[in-house]
């Protein structure tokens, strides 16, 4: 066991979510249970680099944590985007360590995704003890990260709450919602609230058969509805690509680490969509049998685009992502003081701390493509041709079962 420290830091990083300040107050709790001063240091790793430069620090005591509320979305301690590495100074690290040196701070809680993790990993192989504490609305870490189940059942609720505009109005309604690389949230959530359609950046988008799918699922509702009503629903993440690996973007421009800022794919879906219905003579059929075609004024069914954007980041945060804040945020202090830094908390099982190298933690984890074929097996479309689900089954003991089907 390492010797005795006396403060610690704390910094979140990166995008806001569901959990970060549950991250903080547990860290903050195991801290002063174990008499050890706790610090935030505020906005991300701007503020790490600048603290040489701060006159005082807010110290976590008993009556400040109690004004850190786990339920609360956001980050007491506030966030920026930068990349310690590009920064030109080239006695950055040594401003840092001077500036942790001032306060008497020996190691730092660090709560992001992973490109926060990414300059964990720098500054600790740059002599800054740290503990990475999992974050990120995506899911795209190898871990679970706090702010995953807040952001699922926002997309959901908001997913479930907008069919009633599309079923007054006999629409088709897309939602978009976070997601770069990787479709998790847009995934669980789509799932979550019955979406019929789900397009995610891991399958490559294939609008004849989103328009398709769309096509048999929308008109059969209507033309079976004794009011001739019906809508279709579809989660689209912000990452989604052509066959040719193309991003649906209107914005070329990139931020501090170096990722394309991402707007307009619920947009290019729905002008796809669109341009496919007024080629096709069998909607126009379809609206004159429903009752709703109206020659140069309602010749088509609308389309209709939703982009929440950080609504589902923002607000309240579920119970779960509270309990893991809390959990890992206490749990990277207790590294600290066992000496064990630069890695990731990925768990806390029976009072037992799981913790992996950050390197390991932070590389990216797609949608697992079998999952999506499963989903398949129930009509959700993929935006792609489905593909035959073949399951295998393995028993709790972790043996694989012989395969029957």
């Amino acid at each position: 066991m390492a010797g005795p420290i006396k403060n610690i830091g704390i910094i979140t990083s990166g995008g806001d979510c569901g959990g970060l300040n549950a991250v903080v107050r547990g860290a903050a709790k195991i801290a002063l249970a174990n008499g050890i001063g706790a610090y935030i240091i505020p906005n991300g790793y701007a503020g790490l680099y600048n603290l040489v430069d701060m006159e005082r620090l807010t110290r976590l005591d008993e009556e400040r944590v109690d004004h850190v509320n786990s339920a609360f979305a956001g980050s007491e301690a506030g966030h920026s985007r930068v990349k310690i590495s590009k920064i030109e100074n080239p006695d950055k690290y040594k401003r840092i360590l001077v500036g942790l040196k001032k306060f008497d701070i020996a190691g730092l809680v660090i709560s992001g995704g992973d490109d926060t993790g990414s300059v964990l990993v720098d500054l600790a192989e740059n002599g800054i003890p740290c503990v990475h504490a999992p974050k990120t609305m995506d899911l795209d870490l190898q871990t679970y990260s706090v702010g995953g189940d807040s952001a699922v059942n926002k997309i959901a609720h908001i997913v479930e709450e907008i069919k009633t505009t599309g079923r007054t109005h006999n629409r088709i309604m897309i939602v978009e919602v976070f997601g770069r690389y990787t479709g998790h949230t847009a995934f669980r959530g789509g799932i979550a609230a019955d979406a019929d359609c789900i397009l995610i950046p891991e399958v490559p988008v294939d609008f004849d058969e989103v328009y398709n799918h769309m096509k048999r699922y929308y008109m059969r509702r209507i033309l079976r509805s004794d009011v001739h009503t019906g809508m279709y629903s579809i989660v689209v993440a912000e990452g989604i690509r052509s066959e040719d690996g193309r991003l649906f973007t209107d914005d070329g421009s990139r931020d501090a680490f170096g990722h394309v800022k991402l707007e307009g794919a619920a947009r290019h879906v729905r002008h796809s969509l669109e341009s496919r219905m007024k080629n096709d003579s069998e909607i126009r059929e379809f609206m004159k049998v429903s009752g709703m075609f109206v020659e140069h004024v309602l010749e088509t069914p609308e389309i209709r685009e939703v982009v929440p954007g950080h609504l589902v980041r923002s607000g309240s945060t579920a119970a779960y992502d509270v309990s893991f804040g809390k959990e890992i945020g206490a749990a990277s202090v207790m590294l600290l003081m066992n000496g064990i830094t630069g890695v990731t908390v990925y768990q806390v099982m029976e009072g037992e701390i799981r913790y992996m190298p950050t390197k390991e933690a932070i590389k990216n984890r797609p949608v697992n493509l079998n999952m999506v074929a499963f989903y398949e097996q129930m009509d959700v479309c993929f935006e792609r041709e489905p593909v035959v689900y073949s399951p295998s089954f393995r028993d709790n003991e972790g043996e694989y079962v012989e395969r029957f089907l």
